[in-house]
């Protein structure tokens, strides 16, 4: 939560003089507060991403060693297990970000923009269990342990899954009925 309001806190101190003074004006101010706080939460799913393709970096590193090493028995779950992490990571990226045109029928409103902040802040600790078993299964290989390859893939789908259950959750949250 402190890291929610810190995101969208410091977007606010750094506006602009020009953007502070028409952030004065009545129709103005709810405007502007809504665009901080979807760029908040760009922010933060941005982050998400980032991190996420870190790992990413990892994975492809940790199939090259098992291919280098023959284990084809890992192969494929390994290649399944990347594409989903490379579906899933996109659909992050390209999340909407609380946007609703003026003729919407459904409005977004600052409540449900903070909680959209806070549901996407939560993500962070998901995504960030998947880029430690990455790490922790990149010592593994490195060490040429791969006796357990195939234990590390199922963990990581299992918190891929729990990180892809939880993001698609996000739309209730944004219309308010979480």
């Amino acid at each position: 939560m402190s890291e929610k309001k810190g995101v969208y806190e410091k977007a606010k101190e750094e506006m602009r003089l020009s953007e502070r003074i028409l952030a004065q004006l009545p129709g103005f101010r709810g405007y502007k507060e809504k665009e901080l706080r979807r760029e908040s939460d760009r922010l933060i799913r941005n982050s998400i991403y980032q991190r996420l393709m870190e790992a990413r970096k990892d994975l492809k590193e940790i199939f090259q060693k098992l291919s280098d090493n023959r284990l084809h028995e890992v192969l494929p779950d390994m290649d399944r297990f990347i594409t989903r992490f490379d579906r899933v990571a996109e659909k992050i990226n390209h999340a909407s970000y609380g946007y609703a045109g003026f003729f919407n029928v459904v409005k977004v409103e600052e409540e449900k923009l903070d909680k959209m902040i806070e549901f996407d802040n939560g993500l962070v600790d998901d995504a960030d269990k998947v880029v430690e078993l990455t790490s922790a299964f990149k010592k593994e290989i490195t060490k040429q342990k791969f006796e357990k390859a195939r234990e590390h893939i199922q963990n990581l789908n299992d918190t891929l899954e729990e990180l892809e259950e939880t993001f698609d959750g996000r739309e209730e949250v944004i219309l308010g009925v979480k």
